[in-house]
């Protein structure tokens, strides 16, 4: 039984690396060929195949209730209900609308909607809106948040930006309950950690602010935060010790059996908690979990634990297989099957203390190849933060925040409690806060494939029992994670990058030993793309520090996200077009015409139009040649720029030509095309942006000269090795099947 639930669960895991979904035809063979294999000696193929087949047709049915490309960019009015808990941050409000109808078109089940300086909305309201309405798509780069994975995890089928709506109906049903509820938690003193009480009790994260988050992420402790398995079980396990004490003090009625009562309330206790936070993909997960666990408690101990653990994955998988695509579903159940590895072999009894301990720190081994592989920071103070602020939050804030919310109609009762909780809650942060000071988290650079198996084989073999003489040798292999070369460039070569910032711009220039950011990406209301994503980037392509951050103007789409680069990483030196514009701290000096210097074999060259009269005009012009193919990256410059740049006499030609102005109609006139004579043009722009770039008419000057263009918004970032005269290539063209080619 154990290998046909392994086989399964292979199935359906497979569908996370899958570059494309097979069609319908293969995957009526594949169901067929299940069933024929099921009575032979082959059944776990059998159930491998039932698995790939149900995840690839629940994936298929998400993609297909996708936004039609006829109404990609459309405005609409529609009709819907507001389900979940709206966010509201910086002036947006951001919710969910489901049931939404249109007498235009067929629209997808699920919505995501943002409404900038939008009314305060509820959840279960009916609204009636006009809406800009975009299939999902969301920026792919070397290291960023992949929001389309995410988009259809959630089965989520369009995204929109809401023009004008009037409310039809206000909130109704048990959303609008949870609504109400988080505005009176919300409303009570709780020593300034309202949002966080609420993101404990409701699972709504809204209320924490982005240094919050930072924290918790710097510290490793983000899981606390988010209603998880781990506040379920916390929960549950406290009302099965509860009966449990009771029983043995004689205090639980004989008559009752204490074991199945406490499974049974236990579980009870984690459903109530579940319909809190709304059951959420996780939540159901974690309940699923625990009532297998308390299922095995109960009558199935003799079966063994990693029955109940596999049957726990494919339940989960089987409700919604498109799990695969969120991290949380591989770091919770990896941090499950580390603790049964190695808590199942261990000999003797150990303390409570020692036990905790132990956990912490083999968690923190065997989940460092998983968070490397997804991508995510890793937390060297992590282990010491989560010895204290499990137990912390699990034991003493959560019971009290629900105890007060539940004892709310108690005039002050509820209060206090929810009073003490935030004390509680604030007093651990001050003391997150003195641990990620010392030891912030840090994203490790992508390293090659077969050092990535070397470190995890390493990891295996450090968590064998004592005594094992292997643990020693993998030791050493562990540290390959750490210390595993990287690629860099040869002399004469530079590695470049466009990064996907949407509308904006940002360009990272790596030679063998220096690094060149130019421009930063835009700051947005309530998404600062410096820090989300070419912050992160950089430090994935293991760039840890910027010899120059070049931005060519002060315009926010090119510099907006150059404090939090300065702030989270090593520069050495500042330069801009427009560097008095640009925020103090940065400490900018002022691109100066004709400035040149060679790092590595590579030259590069600056200049800048003394006679420009707004900013656009005054954008640093940045020439880069290596072993004789010439890069031109040129700011916003427009026409007349354009003209003073060519008037200077200057040997223009290159291979590669970035975008002036992201392909606007008043810029890459003919006279520069002419003067540059590129073989490539590379465009940064937002997908639908709002200036129509890149512009028509300046596409088609591209196309005459059949100008190979390379489009962030339809490629994602896009590397090439210049230097080396090879194609450039974007991150897009790598097939996933959730992405849009």
């Amino acid at each position: 039984m154990r290998i046909a639930l392994l086989a399964l669960a292979a199935g359906l895991l497979l569908l996370r690396f899958l570059p494309q979904l097979p069609g319908g035809g293969v995957l009526a063979g594949m169901a067929c060929l299940a069933l024929a294999m099921l009575p032979t000696r082959l059944y776990p193929l059998s159930f491998f195949l039932v698995g790939l087949s149900w995840a690839s047709f629940s994936a298929s049915l998400a993609l297909d209730d996708r936004l039609c490309p006829e109404l990609d960019g459309q405005t609409l009015w529609l009709e819907g209900r507001v389900v979940g808990l709206p966010e509201v941050g910086e002036g947006v409000v951001r919710f969910q609308l489901e049931d939404a109808v249109s007498r235009r078109a067929q629209l997808p089940e699920r919505l995501r909607l943002a409404w900038y300086g939008g009314p305060e909305l509820r959840a279960g309201e009916q609204w009636r809106l006009a809406v800009r309405l975009k299939r999902p798509h969301g920026g792919v780069n070397p290291q960023s948040f992949d929001y389309e994975a995410w988009l259809l995890a959630q089965r989520i089928g369009a995204t929109g930006t809401i023009k004008q709506g009037e409310r039809l109906a206000p909130a109704a049903g048990a959303g609008s309950w949870r609504d109400r509820l988080r505005q009176r938690l919300l409303a009570v003193p709780a020593n300034g950690r309202e949002g966080g009480l609420a993101a404990l009790v409701l699972g709504d994260g809204s209320g924490l602010s982005a240094q919050d988050w930072t924290l918790l992420q710097d510290t490793g402790t983000v899981h606390l935060m988010v209603i998880s398995g781990q506040h379920i079980a916390l929960l549950a396990g406290f009302v099965y010790a509860l009966v449990a004490g009771l029983a043995r003090f004689g205090c639980w009625p004989r008559q009752l059996p204490w074991l199945p009562a406490a499974c049974c309330l236990a579980l009870l206790a984690a459903l109530a908690y579940g319909f809190l936070a709304g059951f959420g993909v996780p939540v159901r997960r974690a309940c699923i979990m625990l009532g297998l666990v308390l299922l095995w408690r109960w009558r199935f101990r003799h079966l063994g634990v990693s029955l109940p653990f596999l049957l726990a994955l494919d339940l989960v998988l089987l409700a919604e297989p498109l799990v695969v695509l969120q991290a949380g579903f591989w770091l919770s159940f990896g941090a499950v099957a580390v603790l049964v590895w190695v808590f199942s072999g261990r000999l003797g009894s150990w303390s409570w203390l020692r036990s905790w301990g132990r956990a912490q720190w083999t968690m923190a081994i065997g989940l460092l190849p998983m968070l490397m592989a997804l991508g995510l920071p890793l937390s060297p103070s992590g282990p010491a933060a989560n010895l204290l602020a499990v137990p912390w939050v699990g034991l003493l804030v959560v019971p009290l925040a629900l105890l007060g919310t539940l004892l709310l109609p108690v005039p002050w009762l509820g209060e206090a409690l929810l009073w003490s909780a935030g004390g509680m809650l604030e007093l651990l942060f001050m003391l997150l806060a003195a641990l990620a000071d010392h030891a912030p988290a840090w994203l490790a650079p992508r390293i090659a494939p077969l050092w990535w198996w070397l470190g995890a084989l390493g990891c295996v073999l450090v968590l064998l029992p004592g005594g094992v003489p292997l643990r020693l040798p993998g030791a050493v292999l562990l540290l390959a994670l750490f210390f595993a070369p990287q690629e860099l460039p040869a002399s004469g070569r530079v590695e470049v990058w466009m990064l996907d910032v949407g509308q904006g711009q940002a360009f990272l220039l790596r030679t063998r030993g220096h690094a060149l950011l130019y421009d930063a990406g835009p700051r947005l209301a309530g998404f600062d793309s410096g820090e989300r994503i070419v912050l992160p980037s950089l430090r994935r392509l293991g760039v840890g520090r910027l010899d120059l951050m070049l931005l060519s103007h002060a315009d926010n789409d090119h510099a907006g996200g150059a404090l939090a680069i300065r702030n989270g990483l090593l520069v050495a030196a500042v330069s801009s077009g427009e560097a008095m514009a640009l925020p103090a701290a940065l400490a900018a000096r002022p691109c100066r015409h004709g400035e040149q210097w060679v790092w590595d074999e590579v030259r590069f060259t600056v200049w800048r139009w003394d006679g420009a009269r707004d900013s656009n005009q005054a954008s640093c012009v940045l020439m880069v040649e290596a072993n004789g193919e010439r890069l031109l990256l040129t700011g916003d410059i427009d026409a007349r720029a354009e003209m003073a740049l060519i008037a200077q006499g200057l040997d223009l030609r290159a291979n590669w030509l970035v975008a002036p102005h992201h392909g606007s109609r008043t810029s890459s006139s003919s006279a520069l095309l002419e003067a540059v004579q590129p073989g490539a043009v590379l465009i940064s722009r937002g997908r639908h942006n709002a200036f129509n770039h890149p512009h028509p008419l300046v596409l088609a000057r591209y196309r005459e000269r059949s100008l190979q263009i390379f489009d962030s918004a339809e490629q994602g970032a896009v590397n090439l090795l210049l230097g080396d005269f090879s194609p450039a290539q974007g991150l897009r063209e790598k097939p996933r099947f959730w992405r849009e080619k």
